[in-house]
């Protein structure tokens, strides 16, 4: 089991190969991770630093992505927790962490910061190490 985060997912959903470049692996993640994609990739459709098409293809692979959402007990809480250890305002990316030291699995991410910040909660870790 792999927690992904939006990062990583926006960037397999704009690729050429996709999800599959992921591996075998089942894929997790927190329901906020869905919203946090859509609302990116829009973002770079409206700025123009994707095509039209580009958007469409990446928001097709991500409603049809075989992640599954997952909210463990205690996930908000535990997200509260690391996000005052990290000294982050936000939980955002705390709730991947969460998620991850919840399920006792890694989290994958294109992110460098929730990278070199996250590895002190869980095993962070980028996508050249599937």
């Amino acid at each position: 089991m792999l927690v992904v985060d939006a990062a990583v997912v926006i960037t397999v959903c704009l690729s050429e190969t996709g999800l599959k470049s992921l591996g075998r692996e089942e894929l997790v993640a927190p329901h906020l991770m869905w919203s946090e994609a859509s609302s990116v990739m829009h973002e770079l459709r409206w700025r123009k630093e994707i095509s039209d098409e580009l958007a469409a293809i990446g928001l097709e692979r991500l409603a049809v992505a075989e992640v599954s959402p997952r909210r463990p007990k205690g996930l908000i809480e535990e997200a509260w927790r690391i996000a005052d250890r990290l000294g982050w305002a936000k939980t955002y990316d705390a709730e991947y962490l969460a998620l991850a030291r919840l399920l006792k699995c890694r989290l994958l991410t294109t992110d460098a910061k929730l990278k070199t910040s996250g590895s002190i909660i869980v095993q962070v870790i980028g996508p050249a190490e599937l």
